[in-house]
């Protein structure tokens, strides 16, 4: 069996390739295992190095160094490989997806922890032939999402200063809602409408939880959408969203378990984010995927601790 770490070394606040580059080389001496470090060099690489690694055929335990990007990155290369299992070690920014397996994810930080964990399935997401491991949103989040990634650039802006310039620009200077065309397994529920997130995992966003009750392994969608409000009731009422408490949402949410979620505008295009990574549609079909990735974490470890 081969090792492979993939590493973004452009994740998070710092480099952090030497201390990934040091883990691999400790099992290596202490536990005798082929490890290989490979760096990714552009947006979608982490997707190459994975399929390219899986395509061999050979059995694989692939190591996804970075945030949730690098997570989303490297699922999508892996997804249907029976001979490939990833993990993930946190080195980015945002970590969403460990998010979900609370206490343990602490653990998840060294691959002492890791390479000989169990190895389980977890469900994802298809949204326009992507994979999604967590979320998948679209409307005013993930518009303020695709943003963050455009004023990150701006050298006088820090990371926190870039979200609320998105923030900022998304809710005083731009509409709240859409209209789309919506159906939930071909039921009609069209209108105007805020968000959309159709959730397999609980987080995203740095911790926004608005379907607490969905399980990574269970074959079930959790959809939410939020129907068009003010900037006042929309800044009052996310703090209900963000925790799960649909209940203090009235009839502002629709929740829904359906299997195929389609969403289209004639108008301006739908931005939709999967596990942090956007792009804009004036179509949008969301579905269980065919496909699952194989998962391995900590000894007993497990993906659906916070779940309730």
């Amino acid at each position: 069996m081969k090792h492979i770490f993939i590493i973004n070394p452009n994740a998070g606040k710092r480099d952090r390739t030497s201390a990934v580059l040091a883990m691999a080389d400790h099992l290596r001496k202490e536990h005798h295992l082929n490890c290989e470090c490979l760096l990714t060099q552009r947006p979608g690489h982490a997707t190459e190095l994975a399929r390219k690694a899986a395509e061999t055929g050979e059995e694989i335990r692939v190591y996804a160094c970075g945030g949730d990007g690098t997570v989303y990155e490297v699922a999508n290369g892996l997804a249907g490989f029976e001979n490939a299992a990833m993990t993930c070690i946190p080195v980015g920014t945002g970590n969403d997806f460990l998010k979900n397996f609370g206490t343990d994810m602490s653990r998840f930080s060294d691959a002492e922890n890791l390479w000989d964990g169990d190895v389980f399935p977890l469900d994802l997401i298809n949204c326009n032939g992507k994979y999604c491991t967590t979320i998948a949103c679209s409307g005013i989040d993930a518009r303020v999402a695709n943003d963050v990634h455009q004023y990150s650039g701006n050298p006088l802006l820090s990371g926190r200063g870039s979200y609320l310039t998105a923030v900022a620009a998304n809710f005083l200077f731009k509409k709240i809602s859409q209209h789309w065309t919506v159906t939930l397994d071909g039921e009609d529920f069209s209108g105007d409408y805020a968000l959309c997130a159709v959730c397999n995992g609980r987080y995203y966003g740095g911790g926004s939880s608005p379907r607490p009750e969905a399980r990574m392994n269970d074959g079930v969608l959790h959809t939410i959408l939020i129907k068009s409000v003010s900037r006042v009731a929309f800044a009052r009422l996310f703090n209900a969203y963000s925790a799960g408490n649909s209940s203090k949402l009235s009839d502002l949410a629709v929740l829904s378990t359906a299997k195929v979620i389609r969403l289209h505008s004639d108008g301006e295009e739908i931005v939709t984010c999967l596990d942090g990574e956007c792009f804009s549609s004036q179509d949008v079909t969301i579905s269980l995927a065919d496909q699952h990735i194989n998962f391995f974490g900590p000894k007993g470890c497990d993906c659906n601790q916070t779940a309730r």
